[in-house]
């Protein structure tokens, strides 16, 4: 566990499901551009973000799942999954290989620069590395620039784009890439 004075990082536990799911159902929304259909958003969550759907995230050994506490308050997590998935997009930007994405890295608006993300990311970098991965990616949507910028500032470029599937809607997504 990474810790500070009040803020602590560690590996997700089954007792975490509950906070797990709300700060996902709270955050989700932020990434998404306002011109994301709301219904969409809410069935994306419900679909992927939810208690049950963080137990199946927990149980999956191609998955880390880690937690950013504050005070004891779960206020942020990052997931982290082995390898490249299946979209074609992704691996023509992905040629660095063994490689882990960066599926997840969100924090409460209320923790936005208490430090919260950089501990999450520098924990993500850091199990990256130790699990021999030569490179981290993700993707972000177009739109997000407060992301991109956080990205950037942590050794993340441009490689490429894909799509995100919301439901009926389709998001644009960059394909960030740092190597390790």
């Amino acid at each position: 566990m990474t810790s500070g004075a009040r803020l602590a990082i560690g590996d997700a536990a089954a007792t975490d499901l509950d906070e797990l799911a709300d700060v996902a159902a709270a955050t989700f929304p932020l990434a998404c551009p306002p011109t994301s259909p709301p219904g969409e958003i809410a069935a994306f969550i419900a679909a992927n973000l939810s208690r049950r759907r963080f137990a199946d995230y927990l149980a999956d050994p191609s998955r880390t799942v880690l937690a950013a506490r504050d005070g004891g308050r779960l206020v942020g997590y990052a997931m982290l999954i082995d390898g490249l998935g299946q979209d074609a997009d992704v691996a023509r930007a992905v040629t660095m290989q063994p490689a882990v994405e960066l599926s997840k890295i969100y924090v409460l608006a209320d923790s936005h620069g208490s430090g919260a993300s950089a501990a999450l990311m520098a924990a993500a970098v850091d199990r990256a590395t130790t699990a021999g991965a030569r490179c981290l990616w993700l993707g972000v949507n177009q739109k997000n620039e407060r992301a991109q910028r956080f990205y950037a500032k942590h050794g993340f470029t441009i490689a490429g784009a894909k799509t995100f599937p919301m439901g009926t809607h389709t998001e644009h997504d960059y394909v960030l890439v740092r190597p390790l």
